[in-house]
C-alpha cells in the first residue's frame, strides 16, 4: 500500500448539510422537492448534473445558460456556508489517520467532485497534508466514472493496485469498484457496505486495520 486517495465530503468533512442547504436553496426558488434523503443520492456526482435533475422536475424547456445560473446560486451558497468550517470541523478520528500516514510516508490525494475542495481543506488547516488535489474541473467524466480516481494515482505515480480509495457515496464507490484499488466505504449507503473494508463511522478507521485489510485482500490474489 503506497497510496490513500480519499473523498472529501462525508470522508473528511461533514459538508454534507451544506450541500444539501445549497441545493435545497435552488430547489425552493424552482419550486421542486428536494430532501436530504435525495441530496444523499447525488452525493458525489456533479453540480452540473444535479441541477439538470432539478430544472427536469420543473417540466419547462431549460438551457445551458440555465444551468450555469442556478449551479452558480448553488455554488455561492454553498461557499458562503464553508467560511463557516474550523479545524476541530474535521471528522472523527481523521486527524489521526492523516498523521499516521504521514509518519509512515503513505503518499495522499484527494479525489473530490467538488469545486471548492481545495478551500475546505484551507479552512480545516489539513491542505499540507495531501500530495495532489485533483482540480475537479479537470475531469471530463466524474463519478460513477473512476477517471478521478485513476488521476489521483498517476499524479502520484503509484500504480492502480497499491492504492487504497476511501468513499462515502454510492457514485463515489462505483467508481472506485471499477478499478484495482482497494475500496474503503464509510457509512450505511447498500453500496458502500460492499467495500473491500466497510466501517460505519470514521473514527473505526485506522491506518493499522487498513494494512491488515488490505494485504489479507492482495495475499489471496
Amino acid at each position: 500500500m503506497k497510496a490513500v486517495i480519499f473523498d472529501l465530503d462525508g470522508v473528511l468533512a461533514n459538508t454534507v448539510e451544506f450541500h444539501y442547504l445549497s441545493t435545497k436553496k435552488v430547489a425552493d426558488v424552482l419550486n421542486v422537492p428536494f430532501t436530504r434523503e435525495m441530496n444523499q443520492q447525488f452525493q458525489g456526482m456533479n453540480r452540473n448534473h444535479l441541477i439538470k435533475h432539478l430544472l427536469k422536475h420543473t417540466e419547462k424547456p431549460f438551457s445551458d445558460k440555465d444551468i450555469k445560473t442556478y449551479g452558480t446560486l448553488k455554488n455561492k451558497t454553498y461557499q458562503n456556508l464553508i467560511q463557516t468550517l474550523k479545524p476541530e470541523d474535521v471528522l472523527p478520528g481523521m486527524m489521526t489517520f492523516l498523521l499516521d500516514l504521514k509518519n509512515q510516508n503513505i503518499q495522499t490525494a484527494i479525489a473530490s467532485s467538488s469545486s471548492n475542495a481545495k478551500t475546505v481543506l484551507e479552512k480545516l488547516e489539513i491542505v499540507s497534508f495531501f500530495d495532489t488535489i485533483v482540480p475537479a474541473a479537470s475531469i471530463t467524466k466524474m463519478k460513477p466514472d473512476p477517471e478521478i480516481f485513476l488521476r489521483a494515482a498517476d499524479d502520484l505515480h503509484v500504480p492502480y493496485n497499491e492504492c487504497v480509495a476511501i468513499e462515502d457515496s454510492e457514485a463515489g464507490m462505483q467508481a472506485i469498484q471499477a478499478t484495482t484499488m482497494f475500496s474503503v466505504g464509510i457509512g450505511s449507503d447498500p453500496l458502500v457496505k460492499t467495500a473491500d473494508w466497510h466501517v460505519y463511522k470514521t473514527e473505526d478507521l485506522t491506518l493499522t486495520t487498513l494494512i491488515e485489510k488490505f494485504e489479507c485482500k492482495n495475499n489471496k490474489r
